[in-house]
């Protein structure tokens, strides 16, 4: 049951000006696609190859010996939930259960935005910043390179990829200014929100 890498849920050109087509191209038709075609090549002809990838991704967490298999088919599955991450026209706030939950649990929307934006921003080298539900409370967690929060049993709600190969095209060396930009203009509040509601 190989793991097919999705379309991008809208046009290349759709994130202009904050994500350009030229990234959005490189990202999904090379790094993710190469992604998505090491995990099928690694998973083919074992057990693994009729699971589902987050049942294979939580099988692996911490096994030296499959780091490569979880590094490949963990990122594929991040790729997808970032893609679903942002839309056009994204940015602003949340509303609706959401927004009560993140005022509840965070403060305020502005006190989330700040620790989101820190995660980003102090994720040494490359990984990927997060909203998640744990234990039924909202919070906001890093992961280096391709971890992700199905591990620990956290719920994701939400993601920004901080690899430098999601904003180097558009941003060079600004991720705080890309950061800004994802949360401002892109970040698919309706995707988490679906999210929330499913958990």
């Amino acid at each position: 049951m190989a793991y097919e890498l999705p379309p991008l849920p809208y046009a290349y050109d759709a994130l202009d000006p904050y994500i350009s087509k030229s990234t959005l191209e490189f990202h999904h038709d090379k790094h993710h696609a190469a992604y998505v075609s090491k995990y099928n090549d690694g998973v083919k002809g074992t057990d693994y190859d009729s699971k589902p990838i987050e049942e294979v991704i939580k099988a692996i967490a911490g096994d030296s010996s499959k780091q490569a298999l979880f590094n490949n088919g963990a990122q594929a599955w991040n790729h997808t939930f970032y893609w679903n991450s942002m839309k056009p026209g994204g940015g602003g706030t949340p509303s609706g259960d959401l927004a009560t939950k993140i005022d509840a649990d965070f403060g305020s929307f502005d006190k989330f935005a700040e620790e989101f934006k820190t995660a980003g921003a102090t994720q040494f080298g490359s990984g990927w910043a997060w909203l998640v539900l744990d234990n039924g409370t909202l919070k906001v967690t890093k992961t280096a390179n391709a971890d992700n929060p199905l591990p620990a049993n956290q719920v994701p709600l939400l993601t920004m990829d901080v690899w430098e190969h999601a904003y180097y095209l558009d941003y060079q060396n600004k991720r705080p200014d890309y950061i800004d930009t994802f949360l401002k203009n892109v970040v698919n509040w309706d995707f988490a929100a679906s999210n929330l509601a499913a958990a």
